[in-house]
């Protein structure tokens, strides 16, 4: 019997959202539910593991990683991308590396609620009516009417831009590959990386981190948005300047942000976000919906057994 790890299951859930009995007779599974830690812990702990899953990026596998784990047979990827898997070293050491379906665009909901909150404070009011404080206190600021500046027009930024226009909001988008022909196709308006900073009352960031977006957005940028606009970012901490970010937020000169990635994740207890009343933290909940837990693990079962019968799917190769 083979032994298996599933890797950061911080809510507990991974045996209930999926049917584990497809293999059973044959892997041991063992559940993490705490972050493992730096590269040397991770390397300790799963000594004699066969088969691992991560969920997303929460452990990177770098080469020193996967050297460090001469057992290692199976990598699985909740999702069929993850930057932060070394596919190179993973074939050099015989690792076979495969990926699950995913559900949905849940990402997008998790976007439009920071947005919602960031304005009208829903979940600031409702703190404070079950803890028994008196009437209103805040005034929000109504979106219709409003500039939402989408930085990347995929599919996660295409259903934003379809949530704002219901709101009745104005769409305008740009990233590095939009073209404005594209940028019609999907119901927007192309504009230039600095207009988009310069116009927008809102910006939702929606393009994926590599090496060409790591830092896209610079202090530079926030300097051009006007101090009653708004920064949500659903997509990966590193494509925002931290400092830069905080810098804003801290001199007033944007009026907040909805953040529901960071670079460093957890977001640690210390961190600045943490203290700001001008910012709105969710802690990386874009992906985390029940529906796509389910699909993450039943193809994770499913990636298993696959590999066991010697016809591994949905593999991941270097590019």
């Amino acid at each position: 019997m083979v032994r298996a790890a599933i890797l950061d299951d911080y809510q507990n859930v991974a045996l209930k959202f999926a049917d584990w009995s497809a293999i059973a007779n044959d892997v041991e599974v063992k559940v993490f539910n705490a972050p493992l830690g730096d590269d040397s812990t991770v390397i300790k702990t799963l000594q004699g593991f066969a088969i691992v899953n991560m969920m997303r990026e929460r452990t990177p596998f770098n080469r020193k990683v996967i050297e460090g784990l001469p057992d290692l047979k199976l990598l699985i990827t909740t999702g069929a991308r993850n930057n932060s898997i070394d596919l190179k070293a993973c074939a050099e050491f015989g690792v076979t590396v495969c990926g699950t379906a995913g559900f949905g665009n849940p990402t997008a909901a998790i976007a439009v609620g920071l947005m919602l909150e960031i304005t009208r404070h829903i979940g600031f009011e409702n703190a404070r009516m079950k803890a028994g404080a008196p009437w209103q206190v805040t005034v929000g600021h109504d979106l219709e009417g409003k500039a939402l500046g989408v930085l990347g027009l995929g599919k996660l930024g295409q259903r934003v831009a379809g949530v704002a226009k219901a709101l009745g909001m104005k769409v305008i988008a740009w990233s590095q590959n939009l073209t404005p022909e594209k940028a019609k196709e999907g119901g927007t308006e192309y504009v230039s990386k600095e207009d988009l900073f310069r116009n927008a009352d809102v910006i939702s960031i929606h393009v994926v981190l590599s090496d060409r977006t790591g830092g896209l957005v610079r202090a530079k940028d926030l300097g051009l948005m006007k101090k009653t606009a708004y920064l949500i970012n659903t997509s990966r901490g590193p494509i925002v300047e931290e400092k830069g970010l905080i810098a804003a937020l801290n001199s007033k000169s944007i009026a907040g942000a909805g953040l529901d990635v960071f670079d460093i994740e957890p977001l640690p207890t210390d961190h600045p976000f943490r203290k700001m009343d001008n910012v709105v933290l969710t802690p990386h909940l874009g992906y985390v919906s029940e529906e796509n837990y389910r699909t993450f693990y039943s193809g994770v079962v499913e990636d298993i057994r696959a590999w066991l019968d010697g016809k591994p799917v949905r593999m991941l190769t270097a590019k």
